[in-house]
């Protein structure tokens, strides 16, 4: 399992709403071997699971400690800092409030004007994550997935005021290749291949927090026509123009923001195979290319309570 990188400050935990929180603890739990505990927060105890050395922390629909949030996904991340109200301060974040965090520690909410829609917590370590949490289907958080409206913007709040070393970045970009068919019945078949036109893809910056990442993805289309914003296909596997498509529908409706969570798989295809057959809906059944030489595959947010989630499959660099 990979240890934070040494200057990235560490993730306390990815916050999540879902629709059934028991429903969804178990299925990591018993599906996917992460250990599972209760963490007291204000608004009553929630489900934590323990995922590599952070956690994810589980709240239903209008719980009182993500604001009473109705819709489904990822909501917030908190990062652990001694002192929160300092660590803003320091930061450069002005007229911050101390409130109640899990288990009762100090915590302070970020403005979101002022980290490009991500909604970031700076609390005071709880504790409840002590243990690490990894299993042979799971090995960590690989990344938080970001819909992003502009990379450099956001990586000036959390690069250079958060202190979140940049891991890489990378364009991940389609392209069509125009074949021309002439068929004559006395000369044949000739093709003629025309230049390759590009369709458009993503911007993708990967930021180090704790022992995983946060990806922004920032759509981008070169003919700047044609927005495109379709999505795969029902009962298709995606696609990286669905993806693109689906990270640039979302900052259409609902601005840029937390979007997704990844997790780190040794064997993507076993993952996804052990969650077909416990009778979870997979829309990659098989892992396909994505960022970073990985092999990715999503599950189908039906199946864990309205969170969009997937495996990562890679080696490290």
């Amino acid at each position: 399992m990979r240890r934070s990188s040494v200057n990235a400050p560490p993730l306390a935990c990815v916050a999540v709403v879902v629709d059934d929180p028991d429903r969804v603890a178990t299925t990591f739990e018993r599906d996917l071997g992460l250990p599972r505990t209760e963490a007291p927060a204000p608004g009553g105890a929630i489900p934590w699971i323990a995922v590599g050395e952070s956690a994810i922390a589980l709240f239903g629909h209008g719980h009182e400690f993500v604001g009473g949030a109705a819709r489904s996904g990822v909501h917030h991340i908190a990062i652990a800092t001694p002192n929160p109200a300092a660590r803003a301060a320091d930061c450069g974040f002005d007229r911050v409030e101390v409130s109640p965090g899990l288990g009762g520690r100090g915590q302070v909410e970020l403005p979101a004007r002022e980290t490009c829609g991500i909604v970031t917590r700076l609390c005071e370590p709880a504790g409840a994550g002590a243990v690490a949490g990894t299993s042979g289907h799971v090995e960590r958080i690989d990344h938080i997935g970001v819909a992003s409206a502009d990379n450099r913007a956001a990586g000036a709040v959390f690069t250079d005021r958060l202190g979140c070393p940049v891991e890489s970045t990378q364009t991940d970009f389609e392209i069509s290749q125009p074949i021309e068919s002439f068929t004559s019945d006395k000369y044949g078949v000739v093709y003629h291949s025309r230049p390759p036109e590009p369709i458009g893809g993503l911007r993708v910056s990967f930021l180090s927090v704790g022992d995983c990442e946060l990806e922004l993805l920032q759509p981008f289309d070169p003919r700047r026509t044609g927005q495109g914003t379709e999505g795969p296909q029902r009962g298709a596997p995606g696609n990286t123009r669905g993806d693109k498509g689906a990270i640039a529908r979302y900052i259409e409706r609902r601005g840029p923001g937390l979007h997704h969570l990844a997790l780190k798989t040794p064997d993507i295809d076993a993952a996804l195979a052990r969650l077909s057959e416990a009778e979870h809906r997979v829309i990659d059944r098989v892992g396909r290319p994505g960022s970073r030489r990985a092999r990715i595959g999503f599950v189908h947010p039906a199946s864990l309570g309205g969170l969009l989630l997937h495996f990562v499959e890679r080696d490290e660099f």
